[in-house]
Formats: C-alpha cells, sequence, structure tokens
C-alpha cells in the first residue's frame, strides 16, 4: 500500500522525470523514496553539510540561501512544486554551499543520490534531463545575479515582487500573491536591507502598484510594475 501510494506520487507530481524511466528504474526509485515533512523556518539541509539526497518539493515552499555579513540573508533561489533541489554539490563533488529551509509547512520527496547516479549511468535521458535542469539554474542565476548588482532597489524589489509571482502565482482574486512573506526575507530576496525594502514598499503602495496587508502584497498594476522591474 505504502509502495503504490508513493508510485502515485512520483507518477503525478514527478512525472516529468517519471516518464524518462522503465519499470526497474522506477522500481528502483520508489523502493528508495522517502517522504519528509518540514515545519515553517525548518532547515532542510545547512550549508557546508555533504550532500546524500535529491529532494523535490511535493507541496509548500522552500528557499535557498547563504549567510552574509552581519548576519544578514541573501536569497538564492526561490523553490516550487514540482523542482529538484539538493544535488548541484554532489555532482560537483563539494559541500552545500547554501542553505535549504521551508517557507511553510513543506512535504518533500527525497531519495539517494547514489541511485541518481545510478540511473543516470545507465539511462542517457535521465543525464540530459539533470544537463538541462542545471543548465537552465545557471543561466537564471547568472541573470539573477546581474539584475541584484546593477538595478536599483525600485528595480530589484519590483523583480523580486514579479519573481514570487511567477513562481508562486495568484490566490483566487488574480491580484493576491499566493506567498506570505516578511519585509526581511522580501528584503533578502532583493538584495537590500529591511529598511529600504519597506520604503519601497510603501513607495509603490503611494503610486497604486500594490496594496499591502501585513504580509500580503496584492498587484494592482502588474504592467507597470514589469516595467519597473526591467528598467528600474
Amino acid at each position: 500500500m505504502i509502495k503504490r501510494a508513493l508510485e502515485k506520487v512520483m507518477s503525478e507530481d514527478m512525472s516529468e522525470i517519471w516518464t524518462l524511466l522503465n519499470g526497474d528504474e522506477k522500481r528502483k526509485i520508489t523502493d528508495n523514496f522517502t517522504l519528509h515533512h518540514f515545519k515553517k523556518n525548518q532547515i532542510i539541509y545547512a550549508e557546508r553539510e555533504e550532500p546524500e539526497f535529491l529532494w523535490c518539493l511535493l507541496k509548500g515552499k522552500a528557499k535557498l540561501y547563504k549567510d552574509g555579513v552581519g548576519g544578514r540573508q541573501q536569497i538564492s533561489r526561490l523553490i516550487s512544486p514540482v523542482q529538484y533541489f539538493g544535488y548541484r554539490a554532489y555532482f560537483a563533488n563539494e559541500p552545500y554551499v547554501h542553505t535549504a529551509a521551508a517557507m511553510e509547512a513543506s512535504a518533500i520527496g527525497a531519495f539517494p543520490l547514489s541511485v541518481v547516479r545510478e540511473l543516470i549511468d545507465g539511462n542517457r535521458a535521465v543525464a540530459w534531463f539533470f544537463l538541462h535542469e542545471l543548465s537552465r539554474n545557471l543561466g537564471s542565476s547568472d541573470t539573477r545575479l546581474v539584475n541584484l548588482t546593477q538595478k536599483h532597489i525600485r528595480g530589484r524589489l519590483a523583480e523580486a515582487i514579479m519573481v514570487l509571482v511567477e513562481h508562486y502565482g495568484y490566490e483566487d482574486d488574480g491580484m493576491t500573491v499566493r506567498m506570505y512573506m516578511s519585509r526581511e526575507d522580501l528584503a533578502n530576496l532583493s538584495n537590500m536591507t529591511t529598511s529600504n525594502a519597506i520604503r519601497t514598499l510603501t513607495a509603490f503602495v503611494t503610486e497604486h502598484l500594490i496594496v499591502v496587508d501585513g504580509r500580503q502584497i496584492k498587484v494592482l498594476n502588474e504592467p507597470l510594475l514589469r516595467k519597473i522591474s526591467k528598467f528600474g
């Protein structure tokens, strides 16, 4: 019964890689698959730990971040269902260079990277899958690095809001971002101080671009916000 439940999770939530596997490979995955539940802010793995598992976020939200000067975090990547993470360091034969943490109560699947290696050795399509994933992530990281270092504060915050929309979408009203972030996390995502993030949010509210209610952000003018994100 547990095995059937795992097969259902894998086939529905991890279908992209699942379609590349034969019967024996699928059994190898389900035999080694474990499901983990994390509370909000709970660490999934920490910087400098040795990588052991390929993680896949099935439900919830997660982030990758590094601790910077003065204990300030820099969020390098947001994870949304259904994305894989935690494997680059293994392929590079090095410890993790960032920390992964749940941003809300989350369900995350995992299986040993040693098993992933066996699949790659025996299935060229799986190898190309991970090459594609790594290449996309590298391209996104390069673009984000340039944006965070060259854009003005308004552009960085507008981009952060758009990143939240792209990863998590809107609530049923089509306006409220389906991610409730603290001002500190929003600042960490935008590479700015919390005080600057608060001031810029207030400016966006004054300009009728957004409405802020606690940790909720409602986007009133997405086209203009995207324009600020692109040229700000």
